[in-house]
């Protein structure tokens, strides 16, 4: 699909997508547009011989994606340990109506990790992706808030995932209805769904520069 290896992810018999592989996409521009914008991401592991899924930020950077918390976290500490994990991201772009309940889909872009994460125990490189992630989030406020102390630092996990067993899963368009189906009164298309940032909500702390 892609002949610039340079530009993808190669597929293996774990990253493959087997389910609708025509939406399956292993270009690094795709896989990184996706994880540039979403906010959330949902790591699986398993703890105690049961699996665990938990949301967190995170960021992405060059070829390496960052996760922090505290050093308390049985996540962090779980997969400090170098264990398998996957890391997942979903974004929703909209809810398909089909003129039958069975095709009803939905338009989505998708990323799934496959890794081991490693601690950061240099405090240059996790300041430096602490600082990554709070401009993931909100852009222009690490120039605007207070830096992260020494001590901070020290009591903050950091954990790199490499970008290396990766697949994106897309879907967009309308329904696929049966022909047969085409002719019923029912209403079908697309409703486009989409995240926005609402009206910023002052902290009733905050100081009042310009009194």
């Amino acid at each position: 699909m892609y002949c610039n290896e340079d530009a993808t992810y190669a597929p293996t018999a774990q990253t493959a997508v087997r389910r609708l592989p025509e939406r399956a996409h292993y270009d690094r521009a795709t896989v990184h547009a996706i994880l540039d914008e979403a906010l959330v991401c949902h790591v699986g592991f398993v703890h105690d011989g049961r699996p665990v899924v938990i949301p967190t930020t995170f960021v992405r950077d060059g070829e390496t994606l960052f996760v922090h918390g505290s050093p308390a976290s049985r996540m962090l500490r779980t997969l400090s340990r170098e264990i398998d994990a996957c890391v997942t991201v979903t974004l929703l772009d909209g809810l398909v109506l089909a003129r039958s309940t069975v095709h009803h889909s939905m338009n989505y872009r998708s990323v799934v990790v496959l890794g081991r994460a490693r601690r950061i125990d240099d405090l240059g490189t996790r300041d430096a992706a602490l600082r990554a992630l709070v401009e993931h989030v909100v852009p222009g406020r690490t120039a605007q808030a207070r830096a992260a102390t020494e001590k901070e630092l020290r009591g903050t996990l950091v954990l790199a995932v490499d970008l290396e067993h990766v697949s994106a899963k897309v879907r967009t368009g309308g329904p696929l209805d049966e022909e047969a189906d085409l002719s019923l009164p029912v209403w079908a298309g697309e409703i486009p769904l989409r995240m926005v940032r609402g009206e910023p909500v002052p902290d009733p702390l905050v100081h009042n520069s310009r009194s």
